[in-house]
């Protein structure tokens, strides 16, 4: 494994300047921030933010229902995900709930508000159609159910990957020795998991505790801690200290986190090897984790049907003719068109530069043997817990007055540094499972570093790079905590068009953004499906020849 390559050594250190600049200075300077009074530097302003009434009460109250996302959605997750993988429910079901569950991933959280609104307000369409209103959907009843649909789809593909490491045959195995049903469940199923379900109790939390594009849209009068983030930080008279504070706070959470996350590691079980064990059918728990899937999956997308119906009627819901002037006014549109290709152009370039950076990490850290090269691990820690307002408001107070404020660059730098741990740990994972030697057979052929990494390296990991670049597209398409204070009239984007488009009711216009977004991303996601597809198929044709 090469070390001392000057070609390593420079790639090594462009990353570190790379989160040197953009993530460790500019959160320096938020800390440094919250502690700047008028009487130099003390602690006068958490103080103050926390002799704040409303502003504690915002932080109790987004402890408070993000915990209970947190909580039904790892058991709504779980369950799926043991439907998925010990039950033999009727295959199309399992096809349809794999991929109609990520659905919501493709559009931004401020949306999720705007349809819960149109589906469950006093005259939504659910409304209409079961005609009765059920409850209140402003506050904590409309945050609940916009931070479940948005933090479940997360939650599950990660409880469904770590179902995929479990060897089924130790169900058996306890059988066998007398265990009865609930024993046999928590010892080969639970006991196992223990550690991937406190992750993912974490994961929907911090989702959760840091969005803000849910309570912009629906929390009505109930404060959280994002939306008291924004008013501090935009609001008629901005302090730039207390807003500091209160991001600082907001990193607390993601502290305990990681504590909890370190502790449950302890609990991890590793198979030395897994039996390909078919589970026998039971007809009656088959057919009724079918139905809970099913029932599960309609209702999160049910809120979604009105997005495709709102826009194509004259007034909805007081109008119901089909009509297209919506649709054409918003092409007509020369500013609306506009964001939507600021989305764009800012996604291509952070999916682009992204996977660029996080792949060279990535292949520093496995294929390399260059001194310091463990801190990439620490940099991807430390992207994964700093939520995207706290990123996006460092660089606010970090970047002001500099040529890049009111740039598309800031905005593509702040999505690469928010996103990295994902895409950097697809290709860790994809690196460290290739032969180690073939840099080294490189070298004797006469290839330098960088060749054989070109030429044999990035080939094979091909299928892993095309993922890369799909998440981090869809995700810098619907983000809005990490841009909405980095956004300019000139620099809009969809997400945050949607939060102006509010403020005038032009909910209409926010449905057809929102489509533009949803489809935009759809297909991109078949598009790299299909072209990692293509290249698994090349790649094991290779292996076998």
């Amino acid at each position: 494994m090469p070390e001392g390559k000057p070609a390593i050594r420079i790639i090594y250190m462009m990353i570190l300047f790379v989160f040197l600049l953009f993530l460790a200075v500019p959160i320096g300077i938020l800390l440094i921030r919250s502690l700047e009074t008028a009487d130099g530097f003390n602690y006068a302003n958490y103080v103050s933010v926390l002799s704040d009434k409303e502003l504690v009460e915002s932080f109790l109250n987004s402890i408070k229902v993000s915990s209970l996302t947190a909580g039904i959605t790892t058991i709504l997750a779980f369950a799926l995900a043991y439907a998925m993988n010990y039950t033999r429910m009727y295959r199309p079901i399992k096809a349809v709930v794999h991929v109609g569950i990520v659905l919501p991933m493709l559009l931004p959280t401020i949306t999720y508000g705007f349809a819960i609104i149109y589906s469950l307000g006093n005259q939504g369409l659910l409304t209409k159609i079961t005609g009765r209103h059920f409850f209140d959907i402003y506050g904590f009843n409309g945050l609940l159910i916009g931070y479940v649909i948005y933090t479940l789809p997360a939650t599950f593909l990660l409880i469904n990957n770590s179902f995929k490491y479990i060897d089924k045959k130790f169900i058996v195995v306890s059988k066998l020795m007398g265990d009865r049903g609930f024993r046999t469940f928590k010892n080969t199923i639970v006991l196992p998991l223990l550690g991937s379900l406190g992750g993912a109790f974490l994961l929907s939390f911090i989702l959760s505790f840091t969005d803000f594009g849910i309570p912009a849209s629906i929390g009505g009068t109930y404060p959280v801690v994002a939306t008291q983030l924004y008013q501090v930080m935009l609001g008629s008279i901005p302090d730039f200290n207390n807003g500091a504070v209160i991001a600082v706070l907001m990193l607390v959470p993601a502290g305990f986190g990681i504590l909890l996350l370190h502790y449950l590691e302890r609990f991890n079980f590793h198979y030395d090897k897994f039996t390909d064990f078919e589970l026998l059918p039971h007809k009656g728990r088959d057919i009724a984790f079918g139905v809970f899937s099913t029932v599960v999956l309609v209702s999160m997308l049910s809120i979604f049907a009105v997005m495709f119906i709102a826009p194509f009627v004259t007034s909805y819901p007081y109008d119901l003719r089909f009509s297209l002037a919506h649709l054409t006014d918003t092409f007509l549109s020369k500013d609306l068109l506009a964001v939507y290709k600021n989305s764009l152009f800012v996604a291509c370039l952070t999916a682009v530069f992204g996977t660029l950076l996080a792949f060279g990490s990535a292949v520093v850290n496995v294929r390399t043997a260059v001194k310091g090269k463990s801190s990439i691990d620490v940099i991807a820690m430390i992207t994964n817990t700093v939520p995207g307002m706290v990123l996006g408001l460092s660089y606010l107070l970090f970047f002001n007055g500099s040529e890049l404020k009111g740039t598309f660059l800031i905005l593509v730098l702040c999505n690469i540094v928010h996103y990295f741990a994902t895409p950097y740990l697809m290709a860790k994972n994809a690196l460290s499972k290739m032969d180690p030697t073939w840099e080294t057979t490189g070298e004797l052929l006469g290839d330098s570093w960088l060749k054989t990494v070109f030429r044999v390296v990035l080939p094979n990991a091909s299928s892993t790079v095309i993922e890369m670049f799909s998440f981090y597209f869809i995700n810098s398409m619907v983000t809005i905590s990490g841009i909405i204070f980095l956004v300019t009239a000139q620099t809009s984007l969809v997400s945050s068009k949607i939060k102006e488009l509010q403020h005038f009711a032009q909910f209409n216009e926010v449905f057809i953004l929102s489509l533009l977004i949803f489809f935009t991303n759809l297909f991109v996601k078949f598009v790299c499906d299909h072209f990692q597809r293509v290249k698994s198929k090349s790649y094991i044709r290779g292996k076998l020849q």
